[in-house]
């Protein structure tokens, strides 16, 4: 009897569509008003930074995920960079290390966001109910995602079209109601743009826009279950961060010359204020409701990507066996769902929505996103371009910028996290000393 397999399945509609919705998610909605009390009446300058910097990550990501479409992503890029036998095992151990913390960190950040937009639609005035609604929801998460894959990304297209809508209606409100102006550059111009961009709060601003985007890589997770990936992976991801910033500019505008900054900034239930405004408490109640379909379709895609990772280093040998166990029927990884879904379940009832916001960044900074960044020119020098499906453009300009930028936004994030996501790397390392010992293999591997 054969053993399960992922099968391909995934096309660049459903491909795209699980980007975009793992990118949107509550993440807009909890974090613009968040940007307005930073960044005042350039608020809009805070999500053109973090579109840029999607942008240039994104070609790593691209290049890499053409290259190598298999599940786990980042696991398997780390691993092929820096040596699969050496330092590479290293590197991808601390990043499936780090996915068992951050991954439901990313879920328990939806789930309560969810739940504090629930609370405009059922006031939630006891300090337990939040908690049950987030827990409610990725207890549901789980429960959807657990079938086939197929089926998954029909799910996924209908979550998505629930999306483009909201984000539509919300956008037509705002271009058919304007009361305020609002710039697009700082009240000096051009000429004071650089130290706007310098500041402290860009910098405070920039973290929670950069969480808004992230999920274009989403794709690269599910690498083993795209039809075409060399042509798909990085089509699905620069359509997903193009599309999401016309949506994401579009929106801030739109509220900002509906509700001026000063007012929305205040508010925790923007999206909800703003439609109340235009079209009366009827119309801000279905709006709510709307939101709340985005974030939960959004935690979809989140929990779906991720379940593949410690899958994904399992089935390599490199992680603990009981992740590698496939659904005998339904061939999907339901063991790591189940644990990663727990996980989420466990935090989403313990933490507040600004901090779990910034310890994701500083998380998976240095090891996934520089770590990566680092690992590609090492595949270049050791295995050359000719092969590859999809080579970036200005080489190295994009993979310098993009460690320039991370390293600056991981300083920001603060010295308790910049502590804590140093903690987990520490920690990593001796768990995987402690597992590479017991198998014998580097760096204990007899001569």
């Amino acid at each position: 009897m054969s053993q399960p397999s992922l099968q391909r399945r995934l096309g660049l509609v459903q491909a795209t569509a699980l980007n975009m919705i793992d990118m949107v998610g509550i993440g807009p909605f909890v974090t613009l008003p968040l940007v307005m009390g930073f960044m005042g009446p350039n608020f809009l300058l805070a999500w053109l930074v973090g579109a840029g910097l999607a942008l240039i990550d994104g070609l790593i990501w691209s290049e890499l995920g053409a290259a190598y479409p298999e599940a786990g992503g980042s696991y398997r890029f780390l691993k092929l960079a820096y040596g699969e036998q050496k330092w590479g095992r290293l590197m991808s151990f601390l990043y499936v290390w780090q996915t068992l913390v951050q991954a439901p960190l990313v879920l328990a950040s939806g789930a309560i966001g969810f739940a504090q937009y629930f609370g405009y639609l059922v006031p939630l005035t006891e300090w337990w109910q939040p908690k049950m609604v987030s827990g409610a929801v990725v207890l549901l998460l789980i429960v959807l995602l657990y079938r086939r894959i197929e089926d998954i990304g029909k799910l996924g297209v209908m979550l998505w079209v629930g999306v483009l809508g909201l984000m539509g209606w919300l956008i037509f409100g705002g271009l058919t109601h304007p009361n305020h102006e609002v710039a697009w550059l700082p009240s000096g111009g051009v000429s004071a743009l650089p130290g706007v961009l310098l500041s402290a709060a860009m910098g405070q601003a920039a973290i929670k826009t950069i969480y808004s985007y992230l999920g274009y890589y989403n794709v690269c997770h599910l690498g083993g279950e795209i039809q075409n990936p060399q042509r798909v992976i990085p089509r699905s991801i620069f359509l997903s961060i193009l599309g999401i910033m016309a949506l994401y500019l579009l929106l801030n505008w739109s509220v900002g010359t509906v509700i001026p900054w000063q007012e929305a900034s205040k508010s925790e239930f923007i999206v909800s204020s703003f439609v109340e405004k235009i079209y009366g408490a009827g119309a801000a109640q279905a709006a709510t409701a709307l939101v709340l379909l985005v974030a939960f379709a959004s935690l979809f895609a989140v929990l779906l990507g991720y379940s593949r990772i410690p899958y994904a280093a399992a089935a390599d040998g490199e992680f603990l066996p009981l992740f590698g166990r496939l659904h005998p029927t339904k061939n999907f990884p339901h063991v790591s769902l189940l644990i990663l879904g727990g996980v989420g379940f466990v935090f989403s009832l313990l933490f507040r929505l600004g901090e779990v916001i910034t310890a994701i960044l500083a998380m998976r900074i240095l090891v996934q996103f520089v770590g990566q960044a680092v690992g590609l020119v090492l595949l270049r020098r050791r295995l050359g371009t000719d092969r590859l499906p999809f080579k970036m453009p200005l080489y190295p300009l994009p993979v310098i910028l993009a460690i320039a930028v991370w390293l600056l936004v991981f300083y920001s994030t603060g010295a308790k996290f910049m502590l804590s996501g140093l903690t987990v790397i520490v920690l990593g390392a001796g768990v995987f000393l402690l597992w590479s010992r017991r198998l014998k293999r580097w760096p204990f591997e007899k001569k």
